[in-house]
């Protein structure tokens, strides 16, 4: 089967479906993923076929506000929308989708026909159980949860507008707004496969039929792999050190975050590596090293801590070595996963971003890895993460919607 998985958005929106396309394709299907081109090498050392999408995923202004947040997603959905079409070609015979592409992806299974399933990272359908994770709010009580999930949808909507118009013209298709075409893939109880843990999100009891969790789909990276040199030698040098980073988030916020890590690491009496990322994070000393990316299944394992920004990808990956988190969460559905660590006792109350202090972080590090619950509750959800299997499930669920 030739499958077409089209993800969009930052590095974390779109690794998690390299390990998912390495799976299926281990299985025997033909596997593409389409997404910006800054992610290629990262899709073809996966082993899979890329294919270009249009739009520039770089963060623009203040990301924490959340009417800029909007205009910079809706100028990046409609350059998405622009191209999106010529990713798909005739012989595609199933469409995974995610929360971004869907929107977009369904109006081309409707001028093709060809079959489509959504794997999302989040979850997006509204529940009595919780807020819509955009928007970072308490519960306000299960009727209330659902109805700002049923607002937040509608403006995810607004969002797509000019997208969908433009490509619907294109595909020669009669116009649909985008609410109309949610409401028609909801009531044909649309499949999506939710690629989290039920350690963080059980699967809400009030979700429709078609919605599932199935487990985490993990980066792919070389099984044969090794840390760099340098960083083995830190890592063997001393006690095991914390890591602090912020992946794609605080674009230009290097050298204050830098000395904040480190005066919280050396308040804190603890050894401590800086992950780049996007912010530029770098400090040196003895007791301090500035890495890139690596794999967080090689290192993660083998720190004493995460200090991080709370992004699905590494809140599961902490989660899975283990290890306990202080999240720093940014914007958009950060908030929600920091705040679903933290209740499960795995990292200590969210700082946000705009609160960061030297004093905070390094209270919070000294809680998070002398205080033994931390890592007992992460340890537990670890064991429960190890016994799902995202990618087996999803491989099932393709298998299953195929032969209906």
């Amino acid at each position: 089967m030739r499958i077409l998985i089209a993800a969009a958005g930052s590095r974390g929106d779109v690794a998690p479906y390299t390990g998912l396309g390495a799976a299926l394709r281990r299985a025997g299907h033909d596997v593409a993923l389409a997404a910006t081109d800054a992610y290629a090498p990262l899709v073809r050392a996966a082993g899979l076929e890329f294919r270009s999408l249009p739009g520039d995923t770089r963060a623009r202004g203040d990301v924490r506000d959340r009417r800029e947040l909007m205009r910079t997603a809706a100028r990046f959905i409609t350059e998405l929308g622009r191209g999106f079409a010529d990713a798909v070609d005739h012989g595609t015979d199933l469409l995974l989708l995610s929360a971004t592409t869907a929107p977009l992806g369904w109006h081309l299974t409707e001028a093709t026909g060809t079959a489509s399933l959504g794997a999302y990272l989040q979850p997006t359908a509204p529940t009595g159980d919780f807020p819509p994770v955009v928007t970072g709010s308490r519960s306000l009580g299960r009727l209330a949860n659902r109805a700002t999930g049923r607002f937040a949808l509608r403006m995810a909507d607004r969002v797509f507008e000019q997208a969908v118009t433009e490509l619907r013209r294109r595909l020669q298709l009669p116009p649909l707004s985008p609410s109309a075409m949610r409401r028609r893939q909801e009531q044909a109880n649309w499949p999506v496969l939710h690629g989290f843990s039920t350690a963080l999100v059980p699967r809400p009891a009030d979700w429709r039929p078609g919605l599932e969790v199935v487990g985490t789909w993990w980066p792919h990276h070389d099984a044969a792999g090794r840390l760099p040199a340098d960083l083995e030698d830190f890592l063997r040098a001393g006690p095991r050190p914390v890591l602090i980073g912020f992946g794609s988030m605080a674009a230009g916020e290097g050298e204050r975050l830098s000395e904040i890590a480190v005066r919280a690491l050396r308040r804190a009496g603890l050894r401590g590596i800086l992950q780049t990322g996007s912010a530029g994070l770098a400090a040196g000393g003895d007791d301090v090293l500035t890495i890139g990316d690596v794999p967080h299944a090689l290192l993660f394992p083998r720190l004493a801590a995460v200090v991080h920004h709370a992004g699905a990808g590494t809140s599961a990956a902490a989660l899975r070595a283990g290890v306990p988190a202080v999240t720093v969460p940014v914007t958009a559905d950060q908030p929600f996963w920091a705040k679903r660590l933290a209740a499960l006792g795995a990292a200590t109350d969210p700082i946000p971003f705009g609160s960061l202090t030297a004093e905070r972080l390094a209270d919070a590090l000294g809680r998070a890895v002398k205080q033994q619950a931390h890592t007992r509750a992460a340890a537990r959800a670890a064991q429960h993460m190890a016994t799902e299997d995202g990618a087996a499930r999803t491989l099932k669920a393709i298998e299953q919607l195929t032969k209906g």
